[in-house]
């Protein structure tokens, strides 16, 4: 199982990191919040941090996960999901390739 993981090369990490700001634009609208909006929800000092998590620059610190789960209307456990997914491919593959074949 373990030599079935792939390693992703930086241009597949930079298109996750691109697909994760769309999925994450996509939940911000379905909210119908602007980047302000959301960056008022979560107590940022600036929404400009929101557009770069949106062009798949930069992550959200592990200690907020919870709260940004909250402001987007998520369940915080399929948000993290989604979330490890994109930062952590490798690790999303051990932990849910097995279940999600079987």
């Amino acid at each position: 199982m373990l030599a079935e993981l792939q390693k992703s090369t930086p241009e597949e990490n930079k298109e996750q990191r691109a697909t994760f700001g769309l999925w994450l634009k996509a939940l911000r609208e379905a909210e119908g919040l602007s980047q302000r909006d959301l960056a008022d929800r979560l107590s940022l000092d600036y929404y400009t941090f929101i557009s770069q998590l949106e062009n798949g620059r930069g992550k959200i610190p592990a200690h907020r996960y919870a709260e940004w789960a909250t402001a987007l209307g998520q369940d915080p456990k399929s948000f993290v999901k989604t979330l490890l997914k994109y930062y952590e491919p490798l690790t999303y593959q051990i932990l849910f390739n097995a279940e999600e074949a079987g």
